[in-house]
């Protein structure tokens, strides 16, 4: 098939059929001249007078001889001779070209077609051909094709078009190419058109005879009595032949379509091993595997896999081809074959990765869980092929030390524990044995791992866990004890403080005193909190209302330099906590956030709700599905590095300088969560800020029937007036109290402060001496003030015995313990009031009072 001619050939041949070449001659042009001159002097002879007629006559002729080719020039009729029309090899091509060629003007008429174009459309001369859409008018199969041939043609584009057309009966069909492009982009042939049309049937009929062929070729492969596939470099399968198919339970539109991947058909860690092959670039490679391939439902099926992979010129893996052989008929025939069968599933299915390999570390052999691992360890697939790739730097020496001494022979080597290679961090623990000594010139040792990630992990968080349980029991040992102290000293600096007027000039230096006792109580009230033994009063609490209240507060605690940005989830759910131990939480992260923030920055507190199917998805270490409300609370300040982010929740850890925090503040409020019932996430990421994450239980209020109904006449009752400032109040009063401290001091203080408001004080240092006291009274008595934790009788066992004797007998736990400590081992339904220590004599009397209260 020849190739087009250009478009100068082309644009040679458009005059050929209708305008001859003609030749300019240097000889006519002298005759003429001469002849003009010849007159010229013959009229100069006759006189000026006689020549006049002549020469107005001859000038005359001139005149319309050029008047005449002026016309025929425009007409076209007349045209210049051009010198590059003359080229006959440039015709030759256009006229002898293999594809016929033709060339049609702006109206759509052939000016020029070559002989394999009379051919192809049955005319008989140059002066018969026809535009192509003429030949082939009324022919449905290219009446399409020809339309669009037309467009590019009016367009100046090309276009290209295939048809077959059909022959009449007892001939042959034929497949033809058409195209047309423009002739020329200058301005006198610019809506010239060259069409061109190829006989490619020929070329058709091989294609087809090759594609019969290969289909052929894939219905043997698809019917063969050995399973094939191909994987892609990414692990996708491109093609399973359908005896493989039919062997997995699938369906071939099902894995035509894509969706499948290597991991799915093999079982197990066996994909690893296939994607481990290490080649050198160019090179094609054939590895047998016997592993186990995974039907659909779910069954496993021993194959062995003869598996080719091809590498490119930089090295990576092409698409692979794998013939795969079904080992059911080996296993029943062969007793040894059926042994190695087995033997090889129980080596690729072990949970221990298993290698052997020589004194250098290079892997002889692996099984698919090695396999796997190195390349999850490393991500490069030739690390796989060299153990010590496997390790990090920092432990590659230990592992190193027993591969060599098992290269000499040694038995019993200790197994090494060590850190594996890669971003993050793992550990595996190495068993390395020697292998028989006639095997030794190939491998060295055998070598068993497993990776210990998991369980180390596990082992710091329960030693963490545990860590954390004893710091709390002994800060809660710590804070009962010191409370006791500094309920003392509170109180005898209620004393002081009774006896000395405002001018006196020790004044001063107790208000010192109690400035500092009530710092210690604040202190000790944080270690309560972080061992969760403080006293709780939870009530049910919107947080939208309660972070609204404390905007202020926080606006100033943040300083101007930091931007406050609070933003509230819509609908919020009500949780159910303490109010002052919450805003004690929010107000100890605010406060570490500026801290992080030295340069301003930003925070950010956002509410949310957060259903139980979102909290399932979130994953959340040791939360429990259900409803809970987020409060997040966001810096972009310096963030927490990951080594010590493990350790902010711990008691009296602190980053900041000495004199500038005691290391309560994370501690505390962890305590605070924790006891309510919420959880508590931290996510922090170097120069960037830190994120905390409080998840609170939602409480599910229960409806309850207003305590005053409304008026008969069904309007509502009116609002209270606005209360008138409140007078001092009362604390003096009458009756018996017995008093149950075995703290000596702090019982004699308290005794002395109850006798100062009126009060009749009978003292007992536990519970026996108070049972004989009330023994004593004969029960006369209208409160009992007792300590929770006493020697020979505690305060709970008190309280049982005294309400056997006296069921309405009154009584207050003073401890300073929190008050669920003791709960459980009261009765059910026993009421009873709590004081927690430390408190002042104002609290004590004011506690009594209300007890003693009629109600």
């Amino acid at each position: 098939m020849s190739a087009e001619p250009d478009n100068d050939a082309l644009q040679d041949q458009v005059n050929l059929p209708e305008r001859p070449r003609r030749s300019g001659s240097i000889l006519l042009i002298l005759l003429v001249a001469f002849g003009l001159v010849a007159v010229a002097i013959a009229l100069m002879t006759i006189g000026r007078a006689q020549a006049q007629p002549y020469i107005l006559g001859l000038l005359s002729l001139l005149a319309t001889v050029g008047l005449f080719n002026l016309f025929a020039f425009a007409a076209g009729i007349v045209r210049f001779a051009d010198k590059t029309t003359d080229d006959p090899v440039m015709g030759a091509i256009a006229d002898h070209a293999f594809d016929g060629l033709a060339v049609t003007d702006p109206r759509g008429h052939v000016v020029y077609a070559n002989a394999a174009y009379l051919a192809m459309t049955g005319a008989a001369s140059a002066q018969e051909a026809r535009p192509v859409e003429r030949v082939f008018i009324g022919n449905p199969d290219v009446s399409e094709a020809v339309f669009r041939l037309l467009k590019a043609a009016r367009e100046g584009k090309r276009q290209q078009e295939e048809v077959r057309i059909t022959a009449a009966e007892g001939g042959q069909a034929r497949w033809l190419r058409m195209r047309v492009r423009p002739l020329s982009q200058t301005k006198r042939y610019a809506r010239y058109a060259v069409w061109s049309i190829a006989d490619i049937t020929r070329d058709r009929e091989r294609q087809e005879d090759v594609f019969q062929e290969l289909q052929h070729a894939i219905e043997y492969l698809d019917h063969a009595p050995c399973g094939f596939f191909s994987v892609s470099p990414e692990g996708s399968l491109v093609y399973v032949n359908a005896t493989l198919a039919n062997w997995l339970d699938y369906d071939l539109a099902e894995i035509a379509s894509g969706g499948l991947k290597l991991s799915d058909v093999v079982s197990g860690d066996g994909a690893s091993l296939l994607t481990s092959i290490v080649a050198v670039p160019g090179e094609v490679r054939t590895e047998v595997f016997d592993i186990d391939l995974k039907m659909r439902s779910g069954k496993t099926m021993p194959a062995r896999l003869y598996h080719k992979l091809a590498f490119g010129a930089d090295g990576k893996p092409g698409a692979s081809r794998t013939l795969v052989i079904s080992r059911a008929r080996d296993e029943r025939s062969d007793p040894e074959r059926a042994a190695e069968v087995r033997f090889m599933r129980f080596f690729d299915h072990t949970p221990m990765a298993i290698a052997t390999v020589d004194r250098g570390g290079a892997v002889v052999r692996a099984n698919a869980r090695y396999a796997k691992l190195a390349q999850s360890v490393s991500g490069d697939a030739a690390a796989a092929k060299s153990i010590f790739r496997t390790v990090s730097q920092r432990d590659r020496h230990l592992l190193i030390a027993a591969i060599n001494q098992a290269a000499e022979g040694q038995a019993d080597i200790p197994p090494v524990e060590v850190m594996l290679d890669g971003a993050k961090e793992r550990f595996g623990q190495f068993f390395v044995t020697a292998v028989e000594e006639d095997e030794r010139e190939t491998e060295a040792a055998i070598v068993y791992m497993l990776e210990t990630t998991e369980r180390r992990a596990l082992e710091n968080q329960i030693n963490q866990s545990q860590k954390m349980e004893m710091v709390g029991q002994l800060a809660g040992g710590i804070a009962h004890d010191f409370n006791n102290v500094l309920s003392a000293i509170m109180m005898a600096n209620d004393f002081l403080l009774n006896a000395h007027k405002p001018t006196d000039p020790s004044f001063q230096d107790i208000m010192q005193i109690k400035q500092n006792a009530t710092r210690a109580a604040t202190l000790v009230r944080q270690l309560l909190a972080f061992s969760r033994r403080q006293t709780l009063r939870p009530q049910v609490l919107d947080l939208g209302d309660a972070l609204s209240d404390l905007t202020m507060l926080l606006r100033r605690l943040i300083g101007e330099k930091v931007k406050l940005d609070l933003v509230h989830g819509r609908d919020l759910w009500p949780v159910k906590v303490d109010v002052s131990q919450f805003e004690q939480v929010v107000v100890n992260l605010a406060v570490n956030a500026r801290d992080a923030m030295p340069d301003g920055g930003k925070l950010s507190v956002r509410t949310a709700n957060v259903s139980a199917d979102e909290a399932a998805q979130g994953a959340y270490k040791g939360m429990p599905v259900a409803d809970y409300v987020r409060i997040e609370i966001s810096d972009t300040g310096t963030g927490i590095p990951a080594e010590i982010r493990e350790k902010i929740f711990e008691p009296f850890f602190s980053t900041k300088e000495v004199g500038k925090g005691t290391g309560l503040g994370l501690s505390t409020v962890y305590g605070i969560i924790k006891q309510t019932g919420g959880f508590i996430y931290v996510d922090s990421e170097v120069g960037k800020g830190t994120t905390f994450q409080i998840f609170l239980p939602r409480h599910h209020v229960v409806a309850e029937v207003p305590a005053e109904p409304q008026a008969s006449n069904g309007a509502a009752k009116e609002a209270p007036a606005a209360e008138a400032p409140k007078p001092r109040t009362d604390l003096t009063g009458q009756g018996t109290i017995l008093l149950v401290e075995d703290e000596e001091g702090l019982r004699a203080l308290n005794a002395r402060g109850l006798r100062s408001r009126g009060y009749s004080v009978i003292e007992a240092s536990n519970g026996i001496e108070a049972m004989e006291a009330l023994e004593e009274c004969n029960g006369a008595l209208d409160l009992v003030v007792s300590d929770v934790v006493m020697p020979e009788m505690d305060g709970p066992t008190l309280l049982k015995v005294m309400r056997e004797k006296n069921p309405d007998i009154k009584i207050i736990f003073v401890s300073g313990y929190a008050e669920d400590a003791f709960e459980k081992s009261l009765p059910e339904n026993q009421q009873f009031a709590f004081l927690p220590k430390p408190f002042t004599l104002s609290q004590l009397v004011a506690a009594v009072k209300e007890t003693m209260a009629p109600q």
